[in-house]
């Protein structure tokens, strides 16, 4: 599983980052994280609002630093 972090870089980005490693050590998935900070390719993947969280490709979420519990949710479904 590929999690992709968009966002500038920023504190917010960086707790989102350490919130969707956390969901995924939870539910025992082996995942690649990437962080993408450059604003072109975050406004072609059609990102408005940072930071945003991407599942294998799919933009899950965007303009809010979502909890673990709820990037679990985001990652079982």
């Amino acid at each position: 599983m590929k999690l992709s972090i968009y966002g500038k870089g920023c504190r917010k980005c960086e707790q989102l980052t350490d919130n969707a490693r956390a969901a995924a050590e939870a539910l025992g998935f082996n995942v690649e994280v990437e962080k993408i900070t450059d604003m072109n390719a975050i406004i072609d993947k059609g990102v408005m609002r940072t930071p945003a969280l991407g599942v294998d490709g799919e933009v899950v979420l965007e303009g809010k630093v979502a909890s673990a519990e709820e990037i679990q949710r985001l990652l079982k479904a």
